[in-house]
């Protein structure tokens, strides 16, 4: 199973695809995660990626479309995998679809993640103080500024790609603002 989540920070798609990993035995595949691995590795693409990070640059399209393509042919990733913080842009989507064509792939869902907006802010307040009433560490972009701003960031950058796929007939939505249980139960409908 290949999928991509799609949705506004604090839409819930960490929480759905660690259920997703849980259930499908499939790696959630996050962009940052990758490039950090591949940086440590030192491969290619990895050395590559280190050498913009340490400019204090944003890594190419294409450098990320090159790591993930060889994380996509890890043996765990064999059976599928969730991407997650990818495609961030249309273009992104667009050189997505040419790697996984080169590869002889395709996504088996494209599913996102819709939400009020207005209730993602009540939302990552009530996620900041439940993490630190468990004594965890609260994120440092889950405060209303940080939120805020990366609320407008998905806006302008990502929320795109949800009408890329749309307009190409393979977007499939659910509703994230049900409870929790709800919206995997919704999502295991659409994986089948």
């Amino acid at each position: 199973m290949k999928l991509i989540l799609l949705g506004p920070p604090g839409a819930g798609k960490g929480t759905q695809a660690a259920r997703l990993v849980e259930k499908h035995k499939i790696p959630q595949l996050s962009t940052g995660d990758m490039l950090r691995a591949a940086v440590k590795a030192g491969t290619p693409v990895g050395l590559q990626a280190k050498a913009v990070m340490d400019a204090g640059g944003l890594v190419s399209d294409e450098i990320v479309c090159g790591i993930i393509s060889d994380r996509i042919e890890e043996a765990d990733a064999k059976n599928g995998f969730i991407l997650d913080g990818f495609p961030r842009t249309v273009a992104q989507a667009k050189a997505l679809d040419e790697l996984l064509a080169k590869k002889g792939m395709t996504l088996d869902a494209i599913i996102e993640l819709k939400v009020d907006e207005a209730a993602l802010l009540s939302r990552i307040e009530n996620r900041a103080r439940e993490t630190i009433a468990a004594g965890g560490t609260v994120r440092a972009d889950d405060n209303p500024e940080a939120f805020k701003v990366r609320l407008d960031a998905y806006r302008v950058q990502t929320a795109p790609v949800s009408a890329y796929y749309a307009g190409r007939g393979t977007l499939k939505t659910v509703d994230g603002m049900a409870p929790i249980d709800q919206v995997t139960k919704a999502l295991d409908a659409i994986l089948g």
